[in-house]
């Protein structure tokens, strides 16, 4: 058994990964910490009363480093990097959630803030299961991609050969508010978000870069990304509508068909895909439709699982050397 831990146990990420390592048949959860620490996982999270006993420790990465093996990180960007760099010099495998290692170093220092560890943040793999399999099996560092991100990309990386890069990206976003985080603030209260839906940051969400970033790494070629993502009346789920403009014709379906075929997490839907069918799972459903030279994608994700947590399990079990889908979740919240 690998010896893993949660650094950030107090969140919705840090909450589903306690779900699914309690019961994961090669992970044994030895360890959980918090910024805050000094209290129990039961009293941060009420729903796990009579099925996980255990302290929750003030974070320390001297402590992270005795107990564990193995550690996500499920911090706000900026923190993770204070705790990444002592964790990887005392040989631990590290998953972190945050936006700390996904990005190249000038990206993330024009859209978030200076970075802390550069030494280690060009060995960080880019942990978008599908396209970074093989490098995952051999890194110490995974970086999870937002949750926006996954969802758009693995819905229109298939489609670049197939696109005019020259006309830009239009990505239409809408996610549950456990997206937001826990913590409350205006855009997030009742009274705002119920019988709503908004926009906001239109046009410059800082996931904009990330996205566009990982279509050149990927097929090496440039696409501007116009990004808007809103907020919906609902906890957790997300679909995000990709709109391109195609420079060949093609079978949309058979694209994706041939592009995910061996992704037992890729489901290529034949109707328009909704967030209900994917809700508590690690799925990504997908749908693909043409009308002349005008390409329409839409991806249907967990935000909180597929766009965080389960796809940081997923990265752990193959760093791990275990089988990719081990301990992830499978049935949906339907009804």
């Amino acid at each position: 058994m690998v010896k893993v831990g949660v650094v950030g146990a107090s969140g919705y990420t840090g909450l589903e990964l306690v779900k699914m390592l309690v019961n994961h048949p090669g992970f044994e959860l030895t360890y959980l910490a918090t910024t805050q620490g000094d209290t129990t996982i039961e009293a941060l999270h009420p729903s796990l009363k009579g099925v996980v006993t255990m302290p929750v420790e003030k974070a320390d990465a001297a402590s992270v480093s005795k107990a564990c093996d193995l550690v996500f990180l499920a911090l706000p960007h900026k923190a993770s990097m204070g705790f990444v760099k002592h964790l990887i010099a005392a040989g631990l495998k590290v998953v972190d959630l945050s936006a700390d290692y996904r990005l190249e170093l000038d990206t993330y220092e024009e859209n978030y803030c200076a970075h802390e560890d550069r030494e280690n943040l060009p060995s960080a793999v880019y942990a978008l299961i599908e396209y970074y399999r093989e490098d995952l099996k051999d890194t110490n560092l995974a970086a999870g991609p937002g949750c926006y991100p996954t969802a758009t990309l693995l819905g229109i990386l298939p489609f670049i050969p197939y696109i005019d890069t020259s006309v830009p990206l239009f990505v239409d976003a809408k996610s549950g508010v456990s997206g937001a985080g826990k913590k409350l603030s205006e855009t997030t209260h009742f009274v705002t978000v119920n019988d709503n839906i908004f926009a906001y940051n239109p046009l410059k969400h800082r996931h904009a870069p990330e996205i566009a970033e990982k279509i050149k790494m990927i097929h090496g070629v440039n696409v501007h990304v116009n990004f808007v993502p809103h907020l919906i009346p609902a906890t957790r789920g997300e679909l995000v509508s990709v709109y391109a403009t195609l420079k060949a014709d093609i079978d949309p379906m058979m694209v994706l068909k041939e592009a995910y075929e061996n992704d037992t997490f890729i489901r290529v839907r034949e109707t328009p895909v909704s967030i209900k069918n994917t809700a508590g799972t690690h799925f990504c459903d997908i749908f693909a439709a043409v009308n002349g030279n005008a390409l329409f994608v839409s991806s249907a994700i967990d935000n909180l699982l597929r766009g965080a947590s389960s796809q940081a399990l997923a990265a752990a079990n193959l760093m791990c050397g275990y089988d990719e889908g081990m301990g992830l979740p499978t049935i949906a919240y339907v009804p």
